[in-house]
């Protein structure tokens, strides 16, 4: 039979291609890749993805991402990511220059940059810029959830119907927040809408419920607060019948402390009307830890200290 010679390799060939197969199937099933710098932008991006992502957030809980600088392991996850995802508008100030150079070997998307310009509020630490904190509404970040599904269907076009679906849900989610955000804040008596923090982290959130915001140190921590800073506040303190301040996550709580002390030196009680999540979430694994949990949480301290009223437990307590 003179053919088989032939038909041997034939065989051999194909067996070849079947060997393959299975690796194929694993690499097309493969979940996308992706870093994100924040734990708010991994959350959106765990949201939309779904089970078709991997997420790694490079910054983790009560981490200030204004000062932050890459690691060696940063690096590495950076570089071999399908989708690198950061926020933008000069939030990550230490990282913005490597992540526009990767941006030419590696798909990466500043998703607050894809905000209009007319619904940013400009910065007063660095002239054309603006604030970077816009997830401290749920209506802007709303729009980002959306640049994040985008930039998840560039990078996996056979997902698309799985982040379209996902993206609604989500947005569903965040549309019921922004509700109960603006109920219970509502609730703060005119007189007592002034929000005072360790930094200017909730101009967005002051501006979507009607609260005056007062940080000590600027946009960014990087700024210094200096005593006539700190004098300054303390008036406003005492002349303003203002009785409590907050505290972040992120911060550190040397400035909320020299007001209060200040404050009482000229009589005037102030206390911690308790610890906000402003740069980043709370610990991976709880309710804080994810961007709901972390408004939802603000909104409720912030309206239980100021005289609203709020469910103890907020919007948890009040679907559970």
């Amino acid at each position: 039979m003179p053919a088989l010679p032939f038909r041997r390799p034939l065989l051999a060939a194909m067996l070849s291609v079947l060997a393959l197969l299975p690796a194929q199937r694993a690499l097309a099933e493969a979940p996308v890749t992706v870093v994100a710098t924040t734990g708010m932008i991994a959350d959106a991006a765990r949201e939309v993805g779904g089970d078709l992502v991997e997420v790694e957030a490079l910054m983790g809980a009560g981490v200030d991402p204004h000062s932050y600088r890459q690691t060696r392991t940063d690096i590495v996850a950076l570089s071999n990511a399908d989708l690198v995802l950061w926020h933008g508008l000069y939030l990550e100030a230490q990282l913005e220059g490597f992540l526009l150079e990767l941006g030419e070997t590696v798909p990466v998307v500043a998703v607050a940059e894809s905000l209009p310009e007319n619904l940013l509020i400009g910065s007063e630490d660095y002239e054309g810029r603006f604030d970077p904190h816009v997830w401290m509404n749920p209506n802007l970040w709303s729009r980002v959830v959306l640049t994040v599904r985008d930039a998840l269907v560039e990078s996996h076009p056979e997902g698309e119907a799985v982040f379209d679906a996902n993206a609604e849900a989500y947005l569903e989610e965040l549309a019921a927040l922004a509700q109960y955000t603006t109920a219970v804040l509502s609730s703060v008596p005119a007189e007592s809408r002034v929000l005072v923090s360790a930094h200017d982290a909730f101009n967005y959130f002051g501006s979507a419920y009607g609260f005056e915001v007062v940080g000590i140190q600027g946009i960014s921590t990087e700024s210094e607060a200096g005593l006539n800073r700190i004098a300054e506040l303390v008036d406003l303190l005492v002349e303003r019948n203002i009785g409590a301040v907050f505290v972040e996550t992120s911060v550190s709580d040397r400035n909320i402390r020299a007001l209060i002390e200040g404050a009482a030196a000229r009589g005037h009680e102030v206390v911690i009307g308790g610890e906000l999540y402003s740069d980043a979430m709370g610990e991976p694994g709880t309710y804080e830890g994810t961007y709901i949990g972390m408004i939802d949480h603000n909104a409720t301290i912030i309206a239980s200290a100021l005289g609203g009223e709020a469910p103890e437990r907020g919007m948890s307590e009040m679907l559970n």
